[in-house]
């Protein structure tokens, strides 16, 4: 038997985004957003309020990086998901993360988080998402096996919102395209 909730934002699961972005003079910014995802193949959507120090910056510098927390960097993913940088202007140097500029947009990389994909801006939808092209993903050799991201090494953060906790994906359970061929 089910048990109804009614209208509730729980969707599972949801990555733990922060997004990198650049002030007006020039420091680094970055904030956590639960709302976004892929748009199509090459593009993001967040879903970002307008008031958000982030959402004038990508509007003015028309790119921003989205790095995925994981694991190892809970707690300063956290925290810049609770402060805002229109109030705090050391955000980033008090959360402990550290920067470098993107080589394909003008947004920051977040040297801590080792997986980020590098988006220039297309367009602000009529509901005020923000839609991104992605133009470059980047990932540290800590996070590869072969090659490839390894979901073992990397641990990004799903955020389970029934209770506001955080919690590692990694357990595969399936190949996708693969083994629902048994049933054909």
């Amino acid at each position: 038997m089910r048990k109804n909730f009614g209208t509730k934002s729980w969707f599972y699961p949801l990555p733990v985004l922060i997004v990198g972005t650049y002030n007006e003079d020039g420091t680094a910014d970055a904030m956590n957003a639960a709302w976004g995802g892929l748009y199509d193949a090459d593009k993001v959507i967040l879903c970002l309020s307008a008031g958000h120090r982030t959402t004038k910056n990508i509007q003015a510098r028309g790119a921003f990086t989205v790095s995925f927390a994981d694991a190892a960097h809970v707690v300063p993913s956290d925290y810049v998901g609770m402060v805002s940088a229109n109030s705090e202007p050391q955000k980033i140097a008090k959360s402990g993360f550290h920067t470098v500029k993107s080589g394909f947009v003008d947004a920051p990389l977040i040297d801590e988080l080792p997986v980020a994909l590098e988006c220039q801006l297309l367009k602000v939808n009529e509901d005020g998402n923000i839609i991104g092209r992605i133009v470059n993903v980047s990932a540290d050799e800590s996070v590869l096996t072969d090659g490839s991201i390894d979901l073992a090494k990397f641990r990004p953060l799903s955020f389970e919102p029934v209770h506001n906790r955080y919690h590692v994906l990694g357990e595969a359970v399936g190949h996708a395209f693969q083994d629902g061929a048994a049933l054909k």
